[in-house]
Order: structure tokens, then sequence, then C-alpha cells
């Protein structure tokens, strides 16, 4: 059953990457259990702008759980305290009367703040752009049964597919290490045979940008995959490992 209830704010304001940053504290009244997060969010931007004050900036588009541009990390989770899923499906119903929130933006070296709680997402796109695709001509489309793949890789090249790129798994590793991101974008080619001719170059490629970026290293501490909105498993990093020490021994 529905209700409103009456909440606490603590949230990250800060100008632009080069000013310091600060929390401030909001009220705000009558929230129903059946909103979204973001709509909570709208209700106190509103709040703000019928007092005169800036509204808080944060990202979002789809709010379907689709495009990953709502990334908020809240009470110390990213896209906060509910499983598989992406902040714009977190609804309030999570959330007790009088309780307080922390909500902060993304906290990495490689996603440095726009502005409050948007950041600078680019660097997964970069390192899409050094090899996370099939450049080759690989013919046209075959009929299904000329080109047989086993289920199982299908099955794992799909779910691999599944990342939305959001950068829930950055910030919830202790060293911001973008490895499930990298390794879910090589595992979906690397399954498939049109992406094989490239690999090497490929995994090659993607760990150097991904490292260039600032981007912290992996300690296999598993917090990505728990904090991943689409379950995408660290058994992925495990391939690009491989992937990757293949490419070099074959330099």
């Amino acid at each position: 059953m529905e209700k409103n209830i009456n909440l606490t704010l603590k949230v990250w304001r800060q100008k632009n990457a080069r000013e310091k940053g600060r929390f401030e504290t909001y009220k705000v009244a009558n929230v129903s259990t059946g909103s979204s997060f973001l709509e909570m969010m709208d209700i106190l931007n509103e709040q703000l702008v019928n007092e005169g004050q800036e509204p808080v900036a944060f990202d979002h588009d789809c709010r379907e759980g689709i495009c990953g541009m709502c990334s908020l990390y809240i009470n110390g989770r990213p896209h906060g305290p509910d499983d598989d899923i992406t902040t714009c499906q977190l609804h309030m119903r999570k959330f007790n009367d009088g309780e307080t929130i922390y909500i902060e933006p993304w906290r990495s070296a490689g996603f440095p703040v726009i502005k409050d709680l948007i950041v600078d997402r680019t660097a997964f796109d970069k390192i899409i752009a050094a090899g996370g695709y099939v450049s080759i001509n690989t013919g046209g489309v075959p009929d299904a049964n000329a080109l047989p793949i086993p289920k199982d890789d299908a099955d794992e090249a799909m779910d691999a597919a599944s990342c939305i790129g959001c950068g829930a798994c950055v910030a919830a590793c202790k060293n911001g290490s973008a490895m499930l991101f990298v390794s879910a974008k090589v595992s979906q080619l690397a399954l498939l045979p049109q992406g094989r001719v490239e690999a090497a170059r490929r995994a090659k490629n993607m760990v150097a940008r991904m490292d260039e970026l600032g981007f912290g290293n992996c300690t296999n501490t598993g917090a990505c995959e728990v904090e991943c909105p689409k379950g995408i498993s660290i058994a992925n990093i495990a391939r690009l490992n491989r992937e990757f020490l293949k490419a070099k021994i074959q330099d």
C-alpha cells in the first residue's frame, strides 16, 4: 500500500571538477512511496526552483533501466538499496518515513564531476573506440544454420552484451576499476566467430586505453558484480585476462 513519507536529503553539490564540493541538506515532504527515486529528485528540484534556488543537476534519459545515465551513489551503494536495478527503477518504498538519504556522484578518477551529481562518463566511449567493435568485412548475414555457434557461447555473449555502461562497477570498486565493463565489451565479441579475427588487437588496445584514462586495477573483490544492475558476471574478467595474455604472447 502506497503512503507519503518525509525525508531529509544530503545532496552533493559541486560547480565543476575544479571546485570543491559539499553536502547540502534539504527536506522533502509528502513523497509517495509509489514514486521513483528520480521522480523524488524532480520534486526536490521543483521545490528549489520555487524557492529561488538552483536545482540539483543529475543525469537521466530513458527512465526505463536501459540507457545507464542515472548514475547516482545512494546511501553508500551505486543505484541505491536494491538489487539488479538502475536508479530510475528504484522506488521510494525502499525508504522509511523520516529517513536521511545521502546522494552522491560516482567517485572515480576516470569520471570527473561535471556538476553536482553528473559525471563525465565519456571515458567509456573512448575505451569502446579503442577496439570494442568489428571493423572488418565479415560478409553478409548467413543462414542461421550456416555458422553454428554453441548455445552456451551465444548465451554468454548475449549476457555480456546486456551491459549498459552505467559505471556502477567503477563506483562500487575500491580501486575505481573498469575491468567489468571492459571485459563485458570484449567478451560479447570474443565469444563469437565474427569477433575472433581482431581479438588480440581488441584486448590490448582496450586495456591500454582503460589504463590511460585513470581507472584502477582489479583486485577481484566482486563488488562490481554485486552492484551491476544487469548482473554481469566477473567470469568475464577472467576471459579478458586470458584474451590479453594470449595477445601479449602473440606479439
